[in-house]
């Protein structure tokens, strides 16, 4: 709370500084920020986009090669020389058709260059290749790649780079320059193997379907295998051993890792066929050497715009402060007194307004102040009229109990008591000028009316009075019984035939007060209540026209219905029901005031 009063002490022209300097600078220097977080975020996502489409590109390829393979073991083994082979082994018959089977394998190394030998090994140990030779002092039946494509059952497997293949061949190939494949040929019917049928692919294809994907400046494409041997990675890689586990866990994602200092960001798809994972590698860096143009075009243009915005913004603000200054000082002088000084700038904004109002403002203070002053002498002789007038009401109480006191000495009982009851009902009625009285004081009012009326009436008027012994002492506005009860007599008891009753009834209802006036007279025909009725539900406008309404019938209740309106709210107020030849009701509602009338005086 200090510091907002202390910021309302600033001097308006540095608000305005501060306030142009944050409209301006301020969005510009967080929409530079957005716009450097989403040109990295999209570069990145298109750059992780870019290089996972290349890699499925070349996963494509991959799974192209393998596939090849995968038929060419197949229609090896459903060759018919190939398959007497692997049911007879090397007899005279076989040696005569060796020449064909190498003939039919070389067919395959001739229409597919990526093919580097092709064996063919039956159960016996037994082979024959077209570019593969085997010592004759060892068994291929007990070589680990016979022994896998045995476990597959049949299945086609890709060995990888095979350990121990102990195979030569005429292009003088190593285990390094090939990748191995093999497939166990099963009897259909005793579901024995027969033999293995093994094929190298040049890891020459391989590299060369990699080697010419280069990712920004200096990253690359590497493949590894299911074991986390390299397939193929360049001659100078930024990371010559990717861990298995970094790309074991999903299809394909991507991921960072610092390795000598520097972020290095890597982006892998696992092929669904080969069960290779090709390998996205480049430095993080490359990717945000654009980031780095656009920052800096962004730092210089917020530079520019300080640069122009500071001057401005001094000059806009001097220009709407310098005119409010002005007009603070002129307020000052006729706050010293000064109420001739006036506002001459010519301006149509609102500082221009604002110092018009204030000069319409100086003239109509002018003229107050002289009608203060012919007030004042208006109140003191108002006063003094006042003094005089309130001789009459003392004079008036005076002489009634002087009149009381000679009708008792003359033992006149009646005059007496009506003229007690006048000077009581006087008395209350003027109440010291207070518009607020208790239930027990109306009541008394009621009763010195009532007295009066009496008199007049006789035997033909009958009342009775009820009254909640709690409710007495709560304060209630005056004078809101007295016409309704008038009303009662003039226009239901004065008009039937024989003697008629009033009933007065008050007690609390839901924290209100509520009051009852029922008479057996005349009562209302239906058009005269529906009248009534909407008379009460517009007293409050019925009342501001005084001379015309004054004359009505029912204006009295209409005046106590506006008043009680007017100090409560239009959820009290007065209910009407009266059945012709039967008699009326009304029914006043009011609010509890639970405090005292001094207090609600005060």
């Amino acid at each position: 709370m200090k510091r907002w009063i202390q910021i309302n002490n600033i001097p308006i022209r540095y608000k305005l500084i501060s306030h142009f300097l944050l409209i301006s600078i301020l969005p510009i220097f967080c929409l530079a920020l957005l716009i450097s977080w989403t040109v990295e975020r999209v570069m990145e996502e298109q750059v992780n986009a870019n290089t996972m489409q290349l890699i499925g590109k070349v996963n494509e390829s991959f799974e192209f090669y393998i596939s090849n393979l995968q038929s060419y073991t197949y229609m090896i083994a459903n060759n018919e020389d190939v398959g007497k082979f692997l049911g007879q082994g090397e007899d005279a018959a076989f040696s005569d058709n060796k020449y064909d089977i190498q003939r039919y394998l070389r067919n395959f190394t001739t229409v597919s260059s990526e093919v580097a030998g092709i064996m063919v090994v039956n159960n016996k140990g037994e082979y024959v290749s077209n570019e593969l030779y085997a010592p004759s002092t060892i068994d291929l039946t007990e070589t680990t790649w016979y022994q896998e494509a045995v476990n597959n059952n049949g299945i086609f497997k890709i060995i990888g780079r095979p350990d121990g293949r102990r195979l030569t061949s005429i292009v003088d190939y190593t285990n390094d320059d090939v990748i191995t494949v093999v497939r166990a040929v099963i009897d259909p019917f005793t579901e024995h193997v027969r033999g293995v049928v093994l094929i190298d692919l040049k890891r020459r294809a391989i590299a060369e379907t990699v080697k010419d994907v280069t990712l920004g400046k200096s990253g690359y494409l590497m493949v590894i295998d299911d074991k986390g041997q390299n397939i193929y990675q360049p001659n100078q890689p930024i990371v010559s051993q990717i861990p298995f586990k970094w790309v074991s866990e999903q299809q394909s994602g991507d991921f960072s890792k610092t390795i000598k200092g520097e972020k290095i960001q890597f982006i892998y798809q696992r092929s669904p066929f080969a069960n290779w994972v090709t390998v996205g590698v480049f430095p993080t860096e490359e990717t945000i050497f654009g980031l780095r143009e656009i920052n800096f075009y962004l730092v210089m243009f917020i530079f520019i715009i300080m640069f122009f915005g500071i001057p401005v913004s001094y000059f806009l603000s001097h220009s709407i402060s310098k005119p409010i200054v002005q007009l603070v000082s002129f307020m000052k002088k006729a706050e010293d007194g000064d109420l001739k000084v006036r506002y001459k700038e010519k301006r149509f904004d609102e500082i221009g307004l604002l110092g018009r109002s204030f000069n319409k403002m100086l003239t109509k203070l002018n003229g107050l102040m002289h009608l203060t002053e012919r007030q004042e002498r208006q109140k003191r002789d108002a006063e003094f009229r006042s003094l005089q007038a309130n001789i009459n009401p003392h004079f008036l109480y005076n002489t009634l109990d002087t009149i009381q006191w000679m009708a008792r000495k003359q033992k006149a009982d009646d005059v007496a008591e009506v003229v007690e009851s006048l000077a009581k009902l006087f008395r209350i009625g003027l109440s010291k000028g207070r518009d607020i009285i208790t239930l027990a004081e109306e009541i008394d009012h009621i009763k010195s009316y009532l007295k009066i009326q009496k008199t007049r009436y006789r035997e033909k008027l009958n009342y009775d009075i009820k009254v909640e012994e709690s409710i007495k002492n709560k304060a209630i506005l005056k004078f809101i019984l007295q016409p309704i009860i008038e009303n009662a007599i003039y226009h239901g008891i004065k008009e039937r035939r024989g003697a008629g009753h009033i009933n007065i009834e008050a007690k609390s209802s839901d924290e209100n007060l509520l009051i009852k006036v029922s008479d057996d007279g005349k009562g209302m025909t239906p058009k005269q209540l529906s009248d009534l009725r909407e008379a009460l539900a517009e007293s409050i406008t019925q009342t501001e026209n005084t001379e015309e309404t004054r004359n009505k019938k029912g204006y009295g209740m209409l005046n106590v219905q506006a008043r009680i309106q007017l100090t409560h709210g239009p959820n009290y107020g007065l209910t009407i029901d009266s059945q012709e030849d039967v008699g009326t009701t009304i029914t006043i509602l009011l609010p509890t005031m639970n405090n005292s009338v001094e207090e609600r005086e005060k």
